[in-house]
């Protein structure tokens, strides 16, 4: 797996527990978000070093101010015909105000990288077989949108009106 962040490629620091594993000491981890429901009154970590992942069948209201306890929430793709994720994303973003880190993964592909970063997702997992320049490539390919979105880049009705 390689990771982009910030329309880069990055190390991944954030290790993914199941929920079987005991939770370690210390360091970055990622628990599922059943395991969060059951145990978030005995986790104790700092919102920098807990993240969780989101399955697209969960309501992003359902995080609500839960959302300003994690470091990392990641949003599913299970395919590509399914995008409830982007509407996670969205909702994560402008209802909780969610400042960290939201990243993307599995069925992530080249073609809706642009659109899921205009979601809000600042971290997708490409694929092993990514040609990485050519997928990063596709976060710029578009410069004019017709909508707002929460990538705050300039739409063309404001940019018609003199206001970015």
């Amino acid at each position: 797996m390689v990771l982009v962040k910030n329309g880069q490629v990055a190390s991944d620091y954030w290790q993914h527990i199941e929920d079987t594993d005991p939770l370690p000491q210390a360091g970055a981890v990622t628990i599922s978000w059943a395991r969060w429901l059951s145990e978030r009154d005995s986790i104790t970590r700092g919102p920098s070093e807990l993240g969780v992942r989101l399955p697209n069948t969960i309501a992003a209201d359902d995080v609500g101010a839960d959302a300003g306890r994690f470091g990392l929430i990641t949003v599913t793709y299970p395919n590509i015909g399914d995008g409830r994720a982007y509407s996670q994303a969205r909702i994560l973003r402008s209802r909780a105000a969610f400042k960290g880190e939201i990243r993307a993964i599995g069925s992530v592909v080249r073609d809706q990288l642009q659109f899921m970063q205009r979601c809000g997702i600042d971290a997708f997992e490409l694929p092993e077989k990514a040609l990485t320049e050519d997928w990063l490539a596709a976060l710029s390919e578009f410069d004019l949108f017709y909508q707002p979105a929460e990538d705050s880049r300039p739409w063309i009705a404001r940019q018609r009106h003199g206001r970015n």
